[in-house]
């Protein structure tokens, strides 16, 4: 007889990884010779380490993923144990686990990734339990790969379970996906990927329209992240910190998002704590280094110095306007959730 799961506020459902981070004093040039200043194996992944987060923060998290037979397995479950989640890590026999090789640059903290990723480790809808993503508040979802993440959106859609998401490129299946999810904040170029245009303030309110989501937005990395909520645009701008490593930051930002959102903060608020959390996350090394508790972030929301605006307001107050005469014209093709 199956145990229950017990209900929880978060549920992730993606990718982890074993991130071997090496820190290079400049990033090295073809056939050139580089000394190494650090080396070391952290976890990570975009949902595990969403998750994980949110758990520092005080939710009840669940996470649902593949592992491979080997000591990079081991670690993730070591390491969801440590933090008290409840991990269904599904185990691959005889398989690698997911594995990044992340080139640090000591002066900039920007990251170059060299991943490895075994198909095997890709879950399927036959790996997921209806009831792990109907007993929670809110699914996050990493894409990958899209067809099992669109089978869980749909459940928890069902359920009234908020749904947000996390997709950086095109794969198959994803549009599939994108008809069930309520909050989207996707990686700079998505948007363009999937529209074809270049411009985020008219590539996000189409994709709002043809799918229903009932927010799109793009993460900017230090420009901070913008987004549309079916009326207008809202915009944070980045935080300056002194970044010693940026992998993990969009990780974090998204964890950070589903935790204001369940606090029931307004979207202006839940752009600029995220993109709080993110830049925290720059100060240390690994996926996770640079979580800091809540009264550090909302610190840095009003203590911060800002980057300066990627985008013109009045511009912005444009593109609403325009955006919103193209919803009257072409409403959406799909109802969104009901969730706040």
């Amino acid at each position: 007889m199956r145990s229950e799961p017990h209900p929880v506020d978060f549920v992730g459902v993606g990718l982890n990884s074993a991130d071997t981070l090496i820190r290079l004093p400049c990033f090295p040039a073809l056939g050139s010779k580089v000394p190494i200043l650090s080396s070391e194996t952290l976890p990570g992944g975009q949902a595990a380490s969403a998750t994980v987060a949110c758990q520092r923060w005080g939710l009840r998290t669940r996470y649902i993923g593949k592992i491979g037979s080997d000591w990079a397995g081991r670690l993730q479950r070591q390491e969801f144990l440590r933090e008290g989640i409840e991990a269904h890590c599904i185990e691959v026999p005889d398989c690698p686990s997911q594995a990044a090789f992340i080139l640090v640059d000591q002066e900039t903290g920007e990251r170059t990734i060299l991943w490895q990723h075994d198909p095997r480790l890709d879950l399927t809808p036959a790996d997921l339990r209806r009831d792990w993503i109907t007993q929670t508040r809110l699914l996050h979802l990493d894409g990958h790969p899209p067809a099992p993440a669109a089978i869980a959106a749909r459940w928890a859609r069902d359920a009234g379970v908020i749904v947000t998401a996390d997709l950086d490129n095109i794969y198959p299946g994803v549009e599939d996906l994108l008809s069930s999810v309520d909050y989207l904040m996707a990686s700079r170029e998505f948007p363009s990927r999937l529209t074809g245009i270049d411009s985020l303030p008219e590539a996000l309110p189409k994709i709002s329209r043809r799918f229903g989501c009932r927010v799109v937005g793009a993460t900017l990395g230090r420009d901070g992240a913008l987004a549309w909520d079916g009326r207008s645009f809202l915009y944070s701008p980045g935080f300056c910190v002194e970044a010693i490593d940026t992998t993990g930051a969009g990780d974090v930002f998204h964890g950070a998002f589903a935790f204001a959102l369940l606090e029931g903060q307004s979207l202006d608020h839940i752009l600029e704590f995220s993109c709080a959390a993110a830049a925290l996350n720059c100060t240390a090394l690994g996926a996770r280094g640079g979580i800091r508790p809540v009264s550090e972030i909302r610190r840095l929301m009003q203590e911060g110095r800002r980057y300066p605006a990627a985008f013109d307001l009045e511009r912005l107050q444009l593109a609403s306007h325009a955006g919103r005469s193209e919803r009257a014209t072409n409403p959406p093709s799909s109802t969104p959730s009901s969730n706040s």
